[in-house]
């Protein structure tokens, strides 16, 4: 791990909680000890509840390398990443993270990621957001057409 690395990603915590951008989360993408892409949490400065530190800094790092992929990369974060971070980290591909604050420190400042843990260990149907498994043939057919298609990318 690279100390002043994490010292940056921390230091971009602090600069975008103070301009009012989001909480106090920053991260950093770096390939081969490079810096590719850096973010804060800009959900608040966005109104896009997606905006993470470690998203942002996911698509900007793709954006820049010009690749849905970011195979090689590791990812610094003020804190260990959310459920939904860390389902686009291994989208991503990311072969390695590094968090300074836990989940648990997170969730005594007020970003407490249990409830949405432990919806996702309950049935579809027993979820307190309801969610409706609406089958639809058509649906399928897509499918079927992307299993067909010669030039699919896979990812």
């Amino acid at each position: 791990m690279d100390t002043t690395i994490m010292a940056r990603a921390i230091e971009l915590s602090r600069e975008g909680m103070h301009a009012g951008d989001g909480g106090p989360f920053g991260a950093v993408v770096v390939r081969d000890g490079v810096i590719i892409a850096e973010a804060t949490n800009l959900v608040l400065g966005t109104n896009d509840p997606t905006a993470h530190a470690e998203v942002v800094a996911l698509r900007r790092a793709a954006e820049k390398l010009g690749s849905f992929t970011l195979a090689g990369c590791e990812l610094y974060a003020s804190c260990e990443p959310c459920p939904m971070c860390l389902g686009a980290i291994y989208w991503a591909r990311v072969k390695r993270v590094f968090f300074a604050n836990t989940r648990h420190d997170a969730a005594s400042i007020g970003f407490d990621d249990t409830l949405i843990d432990e919806e996702l260990s309950r049935p579809v149907g027993q979820r307190s957001i309801d969610v409706v498994h609406a089958p639809d043939q058509r649906a399928r057919d897509v499918f079927g057409e992307w299993l067909a298609k010669g030039d699919r990318v896979e990812y």
